[in-house]
């Protein structure tokens, strides 16, 4: 089974998720993509993908923990080879976000180092993050405090951060 795609669905408080990423020879499913329901940008499953839902079982279980408040960080294996660096450079910094707090775009870019104009393009990385929930960009918010961006939608957005109590 090298490099098969396969796919799952988990039911949550946001809606059907559904789970992508590769099956390596040794028989590991590594994550590859989290979407929502009416994501801007979901992945869509194609033709020659192969459903298994057993294959993303610990990545359920976890989500299960996040969203029943006993789980604040995410410990499974990802898809390493997705995004350019620029990209996972800014991935990293998210991930680095703790639970209950937020940052601003701004912030991230300080942190990637990217200047003031980079912003922009730190915005752009953020809004193609491929794993929702998982890499917890819903953590970034304007800096005035306001909510922006989130392939999924504010709603959305605005309950993971009403979940981890970071818009007291």
């Amino acid at each position: 089974m090298d490099d098969i795609t396969v796919y799952a669905y988990a039911d949550g408080p946001l809606g059907e998720m559904l789970l992508t990423g590769q099956v390596s020879a040794g028989g590991r499913a590594v994550l590859r993509s989290l979407s929502l329901p009416g994501q801007k940008g979901a992945v869509a499953v194609e033709d020659g993908w192969v459903r298994d839902q057993g294959a993303f079982a610990e990545v359920v279980a976890q989500l299960e923990e996040y969203f029943g408040g006993r789980r604040e960080r995410f410990d499974v294996p990802l898809a390493g080879d997705t995004g350019t660096e620029f990209q996972r450079r800014v991935w990293a910094a998210l991930e680095e976000v703790p639970y209950g707090t937020t940052v601003s775009y701004a912030e991230i870019g300080r942190r990637v180092g990217a200047g003031g104009a980079g912003v922009r393009a730190v915005g752009t990385a953020i809004g193609r993050n491929p794993l929702l929930v998982v890499r917890p960009c819903h953590r970034v918010i304007g800096a005035d405090g306001s909510l922006r961006g989130y392939a999924a939608g504010l709603d959305r957005k605005r309950s993971l951060l009403d979940l981890e109590g970071a818009l007291a």
